[in-house]
Order: C-alpha cells, then structure tokens, then sequence
C-alpha cells in the first residue's frame, strides 16, 4: 500500500480492451521464492488468509467454488490450464450474466524474488476502474500474506485506488 511522491497511490496495473470487453494486467515482484508464491496461490488454506474461501475439484477441467473477501464476490469457475509453479488460467462466470470472465496468473523466478503477472478479461468496459482497484487489491492482499502481515482494509484501499484507475480507464474504448 505505498504512494508516490506526489501522493498519489502506486498503481500496480494496466487497463485494455479486447472485442469489447475489459483487460486488466497486474505485474509485481514479491521477495519470496516461486514454489512459496505458487502455494500462496493454489493451496485453499492459504488461499483462505488472503483471498477468499475456494474449493472444489482443483485440477485442471475441474470446478471450483470461490467467495472473495475484498469484493465478496461469490461463483463458481473451472481450471483451464496448470502448469506448477508457471501458469494457472481460471474461467469463471458472473450468476446470470451471459460472458466468461478469465483469469491468468504467470510466475517468474527472479533470483531469490518472484514475478507475478495476473491478468483478467473478459468483464465490462463499463466496470473497469473498479475491476482495476480491485484487482490491485488482491495483489497487494498476496504480497502482505507473503511477508506475513494480514489483508487491507479492502474498502478504504478501493477507495484511495479507484480514482486513479478512472483516470486510466477514461482513455480506454
């Protein structure tokens, strides 16, 4: 949760479109190594100090069933696509919307350090700031579980995040 010198918040994403739809990628470097990131973001128990409850069948083609803290989001998705301590690609889908959201995640061993990017497409243009604070949010919840500290107060960061994210969302079609 830092801000620049100007005081604005540190912005941790990129905002896009693709056929319609909003594109938001997150890139951070934790000072953790790959194997104890990947677990942070596949082992349910961690999951559930940081994220939000999952379970379910979680492999790859299985169903799994989330609610999100930050958001409070609640559904169900499937596992596209696992490759340990690399890649995890989620499909989820709003109840009662008619699209299928996707969530890849991409890790990076940096020395001693890893990178992260966490990508989401497929939500409406029309929620994109939001979707981008958020989104942070979740990155910034991973990176303080990481370093042994609890989650943010998600709705006092939104709102210090969302402002800056309606400023990049503006210039996006």
């Amino acid at each position: 949760m830092t801000s620049s010198a100007s005081g604005a918040p540190r912005l941790l994403g990129s905002l896009r479109s693709a056929d319609g739809k909003a594109v938001v990628r997150m890139e951070e470097r934790f000072d953790a190594d790959v194997a104890d990131v990947w677990s942070a973001l596949t082992d349910p128990a961690r999951l559930g100090h940081w994220y939000g409850d999952v379970g379910g069948d979680l492999r790859v083609g299985g169903e799994y069933h989330a609610r999100v803290f930050a958001s409070g989001w609640e559904g169900t998705g499937r596992i596209e696509a696992c490759e340990p301590r690399q890649r995890l690609v989620l499909l989820s889908k709003e109840p009662d919307q008619p699209y299928e959201q996707a969530l890849e995640l991409t890790l990076t061993a940096d020395g001693g350090r890893t990178a992260l990017v966490w990508e989401e497409r497929g939500m409406p243009l029309e929620y994109l700031a939001g979707y981008g604070a958020g989104i942070q949010v979740h990155v910034e919840d991973l990176g303080a579980h990481l370093a042994g500290r609890g989650r943010c107060d998600s709705g006092a960061r939104m709102g210090e995040l969302f402002p800056a994210y309606q400023k990049l969302a503006a210039n996006v079609s």
